[in-house]
């Protein structure tokens, strides 16, 4: 059985085209010469083949989705903000696409309608996103940065003896869940399980099904427990909120938030701790003192955006977009890291950026990320508190041996491993802790680094200028002299 489809060119076809055989040099391209946004080009340097595109087509493209389905992939940043902000135009809702999929289309878990904020427009999407912003809103940013130290300093006593990690199956992917997890509710012993399940089924692995249920359970199960005892969490407020979330949407959307947090600040940390550890701009600007680290993560949210591509925007009617004819029906895909590097506003992608919050990482217009503080919050204190723990921390193997793993959506570092001082636990990792605690009040607050004591090493802080230690002189005498 085939699967009709309207190509963007013009020409219509089915699912079924003939496939050359792999190798092949046309096998990246489908239907009418389409490029695939699958496969080997498009899975082992995405932004090459976004740089391909924007060439032959200009801001917007016609691109193919597994099974060659048809569909727009937005390069321009002026057109994905256009996209972004213009719902009446570009509906969230998949109700609105011309094509109708296969029953085991990859495409159908991030496209299939849900009753969620992220595919719901007007009144409705206003009454479930009100419930999510007053929910978070209630979080206090203080509080999580204390958490936030606790469990990175847990994370680090784990193998700072050792002289060596992978920093990201050892920090980058657990530090977050770890701190959401109190938020959400949730106990810490079920954190970890938790966040290995979601990062699995973002993997699209053989067992993503089955962890995808494990989440939904573990939502459900949190749902039931609010109801007979209600605290000061996300999921507590989410029952109690006046929009009058039914339990279902209440369940939805906590899974859609612990899955969007955790992959998304998972790969902030990941992507952020690369450039610390492999890029000398970035590590030169930060040990010069030109940019603190929040502002550093705005550097990444430019050049490795968490979320690469953004496939739920459908049009409401024919319409023009960047020089392309858009039918009604039509899938246009907001493309953030694309459209960070467009050339319209980036002509020189070695011109730094840090401080610049233009970027597209957090999308704007009614659907804007509303939990981007906390990502943020997360990764700057996380990062301090690695940095100020292991402060000679250094890349183990050569940058050649990081493996990136890139699907549809996303990239996301796989490995990350570093090297360092072997450090003893016991009075010397309770003094870093009790001073990455003070510059995590003192950032939290918007106030000055507290005074250090004389007998203390100048340390790396989030809280205003960096601090020119000996961490930064012994990681930046090591990478010159290798």
């Amino acid at each position: 059985m085939t699967t009709p489809y309207s190509d963007p060119t013009g020409t219509s076809g089915t699912s079924s085209a003939p496939v050359p055989p792999p190798g092949c040099p046309a096998h990246a391209q489908g239907p009418s010469g389409l490029r695939r946004l699958y496969g080997s080009e498009a899975e082992g340097l995405p932004q090459a083949l976004y740089e391909k595109l924007r060439q032959e087509h200009g801001p917007v493209a016609p691109v193919l989705l597994p099974g060659d389905v048809p569909a727009w992939l937005v390069l321009g940043h002026r057109e994905n903000l256009e996209v972004m902000r213009t719902p009446s135009l570009f509906s969230c809702d998949s109700h609105n696409w011309n094509v109708k999929l296969q029953a085991d289309s990859p495409l159908l878990p991030i496209t299939a309608w849900q009753p969620l904020v992220a595919f719901t427009d007007g009144e409705e999407h206003a009454r479930l996103r009100s419930a999510i912003t007053d929910s978070l809103d209630r979080f206090s940013r203080h509080g999580i940065r204390r958490y936030v130290v606790r469990y990175a300093n847990q994370l680090i006593d784990d193998f700072a003896a050792t002289g060596q990690a992978d920093l990201v199956a050892g920090f980058a992917e657990k530090l977050p869940v770890l701190v959401l997890a109190v938020q959400f509710g949730i106990s810490e012993k079920d954190a970890l399980p938790l966040g290995e399940a979601v990062r699995d089924m973002v993997k699209g692995t053989q067992t993503a099904l089955q962890s995808n249920q494990f989440v939904v359970d573990t939502m459900w199960e949190l749902v039931k427990r609010k109801q007979e005892k209600p605290g000061e969490d996300f999921a507590s407020s989410l029952l109690s909120h006046e929009s009058d979330l039914t339990d279902t949407e209440v369940m939805e959307h906590l899974r859609l938030a612990i899955v969007a947090a955790v992959e998304n600040t998972v790969n902030l940390i990941a992507n952020t701790l690369r450039m610390v550890l492999t890029d000398r701009r970035f590590r030169g600007s930060l040990s010069g003192g030109q940019m603190t680290l929040p502002d550093g993560l705005d550097q990444v949210f430019w050049d490795a955006p968490p979320l690469g591509v953004v496939p739920t925007r459908w049009a409401t009617g024919d319409r023009v977009l960047g020089g392309q004819q858009i039918r009604a029906g039509d899938m246009v895909m907001l493309g953030l890291a694309a459209g960070n590097v467009d050339p319209e506003i980036r002509p020189d992608l070695n011109a730094p950026v840090h401080g610049n919050r233009s970027h597209l990482a957090f999308g704007a217009g009614p659907h804007e990320c509303p939990g981007q503080d906390i990502g943020r919050a997360i990764a700057d204190t996380g990062i301090d508190t690695l940095l100020m723990r292991l402060p000679d921390v250094q890349l183990a193997v050569p940058e050649t041996e990081l493996h990136v793993t890139a699907s549809l959506v996303s990239s996301r570092l796989d490995n990350l491993p570093a090297r360092f001082t072997p450090r003893r636990p016991g009075k010397e990792g309770e003094a870093t802790a009790a001073a990455t605690s003070a510059a995590a009040r003192a950032a939290s607050l918007g106030q000055p680094l507290p005074a250090a004591e004389p007998t203390a090493e100048p340390s790396y802080v989030s809280a205003g200028t960096v601090a020119r230690g000996p961490w930064w002189r012994r990681l930046i005498g090591r990478r010159s002299s290798r």
